[in-house]
């Protein structure tokens, strides 16, 4: 039995490993699709997602219940809120990655988990420990540097951090809904004007779908499987391994962000930059210690199996908050 376990364990390393890597590497995907309009490739991430995501409900047999479930009036307004924020979110992102500002990005999913430390103290009335109080001045004091030293905040990072932050409140709030419905429900409020969009740029001759070449026209119609693909990893790796292990992996896309934004990208950070993001690195320091002491006073269960279930949040808000991504 302890064998089985330890095989489950270590594959769900592997899926997290993954889910997180690919989300990593993403903006690599989103930087070959640089000469496409930032509004259209997100207008296709929705619509290929949507198409994708109730493809496999139905494969699975349990499309026939949804569309009861999203227009019920306690669910409805989350529903529809959340695809709005998704696509405030995958928008800003796409952009942020075709006009050179990756560091920004990799610098609002580092700030996320403590703005969604702060939406559960405010909204949830859940409780802070010390160390996370301590967590959220000193990434508090991190955006502020960077606010006074560029003079403006840093918008892109905190459009990215809030909304994927009111999107996980909005995902806690609603009664449990698995990964892929949540999000085939929530996509399809959105879809529709971004069909629409697509479809007006079309006739007004400006699309770049089937009029740039066949690589772009493929990497536009898989926007679907690089959005899904990573979450259903998620979900099978927080079903098997503990909460701490899956809060030190979710790092991994950020960093792997940052780097591609320097080293790949040619992206300067410059060192006036530096003390801001060692405020939060240091913040994420301090949360990733509280996440690893409350978990650790916690009982842990692995749980074997093939299907991909829905996620159990790894850390507050951020098991739901990485469906954005």
């Amino acid at each position: 039995m302890r064998r089985y376990k330890d095989t489950s364990f270590m594959a769900g390393i592997g899926f997290a490993l993954a889910a997180f890597g690919i989300w990593g590497l993403l903006p690599l995907y989103w930087y070959m699709l640089r000469g496409t309009a930032s509004l259209e490739v997100a207008m296709h991430r929705i619509v290929w997602s949507c198409l994708l995501a109730w493809v496999i409900l139905f494969l699975r047999g349990r499309a026939g219940a949804l569309p009861r479930q999203m227009f019920r009036r306690e669910m409805l307004p989350s529903f529809l809120i959340a695809g709005v924020l998704l696509a405030v979110n995958w928008f800003t992102y796409v952009a942020a990655i075709a006009t050179g500002r990756t560091l920004d990005a990799s610098l609002g999913y580092y700030i996320n988990p403590l703005v969604s430390i702060l939406l559960g103290m405010l909204f949830l009335g859940e409780k802070l420990s010390r160390l996370q109080w301590a967590a959220l001045v000193s990434a508090t004091l991190g955006v502020l540097y960077l606010t006074i030293q560029h003079g403006a905040a840093p918008w892109v990072s905190l459009i990215l951090a809030f909304s994927f932050g009111l999107y996980g409140l909005l995902k806690k709030r609603r009664p449990a809904v698995r990964a892929v419905e949540g999000m085939a429900g929530e996509l399809a409020f959105i879809a529709p004007p971004a069909l629409a969009i697509l479809v007006f740029r079309g006739l007004s001759g400006s699309p770049s779908f089937g009029s740039s070449g066949l690589l772009v026209s493929l990497l536009l119609m898989g926007a679907g499987v690089a959005t899904l693909l990573p979450l259903l990893l998620f979900s099978a790796a927080t079903r098997r391994i503990p909460l701490s292990n899956v809060g030190f992996i979710q790092y991994l896309a950020p960093t792997l962000m940052l780097l591609i934004g320097v080293f790949v990208f040619g992206e300067p950070l410059e060192a006036t930059r530096l003390p801001g993001f060692l405020l939060v690195w240091f913040a994420l320091a301090l949360y990733t210690l509280s996440t690893v002491m409350q978990s650790m006073a916690a009982p842990v269960v692995t749980e074997p199996g093939i299907d991909f279930p829905e996620e159990k949040a790894p850390v507050g808000l951020d098991a739901h908050q990485d469906e954005a991504r």
